[in-house]
């Protein structure tokens, strides 16, 4: 990764064995599977073909999709369909609060395709979510997984206030590829985003993730581990990217392990309370344990010249931007 992407063509024609190791519990995917049909809920563990589905389940975690299965964007990397999605379901909330008391579940993690069709990119009913979840007894641990919402600082901000018990968002790849990875998003919009989540509630624990193997170099890696920590982001998760279908982006290099762990030595260097890296490692892989992260004591982020203001964009406009400042939350856009 050193000297710049790898060549396709040097791919090797069967996934590595540290690849190729993974297996499915069939039995556990059946039963998850089965509550959610009936719920008429999407998992995204299924919907994105999850390597670690069957762990997580098995741990009394799963990651449900909101808003649909249908995106408003096409992601060079993921398989859920992307065209125009069918409208809002306000019974949606209601319905995956009763899989997760069904499922007995422990740690529930909601994400959505993006929604760029609604005016608030779909915060409203993350936070119907987050409520609905909340009325359970026992209430689960509720993490969730926000597109970036086109910029929307109150979009942020309703979500926020719900105070999930982590506020995660992933940037995907390094900045040079996303023309190509991550058609429509910007780093320095979800930078921000992060960023403002954290001004709004400083105690909120923070998360985002990445993945390896679309052809970034070693040195834009360390760069975007810097620069999401100088988001003051807590935990950061590192996965090696497996090509989901035909149609999407093949992979440009299987990363060892021991670069994963190479990087995961350089978060922890940074300040990041915890660092997943791993080649099965993905956004919500063994996610109730960045919840055991906030015991730790707060390491200072590092100081630099950047800073990832939410109101800062090099193509900012009203419609796209975050509005207000970092220093100031109360300026928000309507």
């Amino acid at each position: 990764m050193e000297g710049g992407p790898a060549p396709t063509s040097e791919l090797p024609r069967r996934a590595p064995e540290w690849i190729r190791e993974r297996r499915l519990k069939l039995a556990e995917l059946h039963a998850v599977k089965s509550v959610a049909r009936s719920h008429r809920l999407s998992t995204v563990c299924e919907e994105a073909r999850c390597p670690n589905r069957s762990e997580c389940f098995g741990r009394g975690t799963a990651t449900f999709l909101l808003l649909g299965d249908v995106c408003t964007r096409a992601c060079g990397f993921c398989d859920i369909a992307n065209g125009r999605p069918l409208a809002v379901d306000p019974l949606e909330p209601a319905r995956l609060a009763a899989a997760a008391r069904e499922m007995g579940l422990a740690y529930v993690v909601v994400t959505s395709v993006a929604r760029d069709d609604l005016p608030d990119g779909g915060a409203a009913h993350f936070v119907e979510t987050i409520r609905a979840l909340r009325r359970l007894d026992p209430a689960p641990r509720v993490e969730v997984l926000v597109p970036d919402f086109r910029g929307r600082f109150d979009s942020v901000r309703i979500v926020v206030e719900e105070r999930p018990d982590v506020f995660n968002h992933n940037v995907e790849t390094v900045p040079r590829l996303y023309t190509r990875v991550r058609r429509g998003a910007r780093l320095d919009r979800s930078l921000g985003l992060l960023a403002a989540s954290k001004v709004l509630a400083p105690d909120l624990m923070t998360k985002s993730g990445f993945m390896l193997g679309l052809g970034e170099t070693r040195a834009e890696v360390l760069d975007l581990l810097a620069r999401i920590r100088e988001a003051a982001v807590d935990v950061v998760t590192i996965g090696q990217y497996l090509r989901p279908s035909r149609e999407n982006l093949p992979v440009d290099e299987y990363v060892p392990p021991a670069v994963f762990e190479e990087y995961r030595e350089a978060g922890k260097a940074l300040g990041f309370r915890n660092v997943f890296a791993g080649p099965f490692v993905r956004s919500s892989y063994r996610a109730e344990e960045a919840l055991l992260a906030a015991s730790l004591p707060v390491i200072p982020r590092p100081a630099g010249p950047r800073n990832p203001s939410p109101c800062h964009s090099e193509e900012r406009s009203d419609e796209e931007s975050l509005s207000g400042s970092v220093r100031d939350p109360s300026l928000r856009s309507g």
